[in-house]
């Protein structure tokens, strides 16, 4: 009984007896900064006119939607959860934007009732999962198919393209004196509040208790269902306001705006290093990972690849990160089994 006490008391202080810089130079996120800052080296030097101002200017106003709705998306997955819907919030809030525009309604009365949309969707897979009690996937795949039918069912196979000049401007405009689209501000604003919320409130310790056990974060004191309820709205509403930027930003609302960029959201958070299953991941991880995605297709976009390629390129990149944690993940744990003499003993001259 002493010996198992004590073999077990070793393990955990072994598990979190590590220096401070590797705990935070040796993680997945680091990784990704990493490769991240190698793919842009090695495009500056070998893609032509990959380094112009013009491409970094194009590559945020890509990736902007991709990187507003990661952030919840995020926080939804570290809870287990995963939201499907997010691309089809993104067409059904152009498309609600374009219709009350053309009906004559001011721009920022259409783009409140955006909002609205996004907060109403938002609220309906939250009460669906929390209140009901169904799977997160099942019920966003329905409200996938949902949302989408509505945006088309509205607009039809038509396009509104009649906004106003100042909006759509502003939309693809720089910060005086840079090459950085105005869209940057609000992402920087929305990622110090989702990183304050997640990594240094209550609220966010809850959202990994959740990922971690839903059971253990319940007894806790945590509020499970309210906590998944308000991330579920928050999503629906950064999809929402991804949606009236996506529809400035190419001056067309239209029923088939964003398809298939729930995919993307998603593969960019799994890749940067948040679990599938829940209880960990960061948000710095994310964005490095959204970067990466839109750096790698930009240079590949201008080397002449094919969008196929650059799928085949991006989805093995994926495939090989959740390999990669697998293996590690296997490792740690084949590791932790091994007591520590025989580790002493293996590593004796």
């Amino acid at each position: 009984m002493t010996a198992t006490t004590a073999t077990a008391t070793t393990r955990v202080i072994r598990e979190h007896d590590r220096p401070l810089w590797h705990r935070v130079l040796l993680t997945r996120e680091m990784a990704i900064i990493a490769l991240l800052i190698l793919v842009i080296v090695v495009a500056m030097s070998t893609v032509r006119g990959f380094g112009q101002p013009i491409t970094l200017n194009y590559l945020l106003l890509d990736v902007a939607p991709i990187l507003l709705i990661a952030l919840p998306m995020a926080l939804i997955m570290v809870t287990g959860e995963i939201d499907l819907s997010v691309g089809s919030m993104v067409g059904l809030a152009s498309v609600v934007t374009g219709v009350l525009t053309q009906a004559g309604a001011p721009f920022e009365v259409a783009a409140l009732a955006a909002l609205a949309v996004g907060v109403v969707g938002g609220a309906v897979n939250g009460f669906l999962v929390t209140v009901v009690g169904l799977p997160s996937l099942a019920v966003t795949i329905g409200t996938l198919a949902l949302f989408r039918g509505l945006a088309v069912g509205l607009l039809g196979t038509t396009a509104v393209t009649d906004f106003p000049e100042m909006w759509t401007a502003l939309a693809k405009a720089k910060i005086a004196g840079t090459t950085i689209p105005y869209i940057t501000v609000p992402f920087l604003i929305l990622l110090v509040i989702f990183v304050v919320l997640l990594h240094f409130t209550p609220f966010g310790r809850g959202i990994y208790a959740i990922g971690l056990s839903k059971d253990a974060a319940r007894f806790s004191g945590v509020h499970v269902e309210r906590t998944k309820f308000i991330l579920f709205v928050l999503a629906g509403v950064v999809a929402a306001f991804a949606g009236i930027f996506f529809t400035l930003r190419f001056g067309s609302a239209r029923g088939d705006n964003a398809t298939g960029l729930e995919l993307q959201v998603i593969a960019a958070v799994v890749l940067g290093g948040v679990s599938v299953f829940g209880g960990r991941g960061q948000l710095h991880g994310v964005v490095a990972a959204v970067l990466l995605i839109g750096v790698l297709s930009s240079a590949l976009r201008l080397a002449n690849v094919t969008s196929d390629v650059i799928n085949i390129i991006t989805g093995g990149l994926l495939v090989a990160s959740v390999v990669a944690a697998s293996l590690l993940a296997w490792a740690q744990r084949l590791r932790a089994r091994i007591p520590p003499s025989r580790l002493t003993a293996s590593s004796a001259p």
